[in-house]
């Protein structure tokens, strides 16, 4: 599988899995939502947050001197900190959060494979300066993602509610499929 195939492949998962969470949280009062749960964040709906947050701040810094896809990023503020609250309620922050997945989701309709082996210099939120391979960085903010995501599943299953199949095996189509 070529790079660009499988941060094709990354993306659509991510999509489909935000959107079975969306719909999960969607079962749930606004209290339950905001009601301190004990995850890192705390919250079901700071967590939510927090993954918006992640998804900005490292879309903002691949942005960086690129046209297409990834330019509007450029009218996203960048979040202070890792645990701003961009928004206190559910609706508002799916549309955020499917306005960042149709980001990723073209800008994987537009990558190269030298982009991706490319180099990314940015700077932390402690003020460290690094440079790391693309298409490495790429995989850590989808990696992130599945990591907050199952967090929020468990939350979920707390009280009550199966988001489902969350598997990424789930949507690699076989082999058979594609002769």
């Amino acid at each position: 599988m070529q790079l660009v195939e499988h941060v094709r492949q990354m993306a659509e998962y991510n999509h489909w899995m935000n959107q079975k969470l969306y719909a999960a949280c969607e079962q749930l009062s606004a209290e339950q939502l905001l009601e301190n749960r004990g995850a890192f964040f705390g919250s079901i709906l700071a967590t939510l947050n927090h993954l918006a947050v992640g998804d900005i701040v490292w879309l903002k810094r691949f942005a960086l001197g690129r046209a297409g896809a990834l330019e509007v990023m450029n009218e996203i503020p960048k979040p202070e900190t890792l645990n701003s609250q961009l928004f206190n309620s559910l609706p508002e922050l799916k549309v955020r959060r499917e306005q960042l997945d149709q980001v990723l989701l073209s800008f994987a309709d537009e990558v190269t494979d030298s982009i991706l082996q490319s180099a990314i210099t940015y700077k932390g939120f402690g003020g460290k300066t690094s440079t790391k391979v693309f298409f490495s960085l790429l995989m850590h903010m989808f990696n992130h993602q599945t990591h907050h995501r199952g967090q929020i599943s468990t939350l979920l299953s707390q009280l009550g509610i199966d988001i489902g199949v969350t598997d990424l095996v789930a949507i690699i189509p076989n082999m058979e499929d594609q002769i």
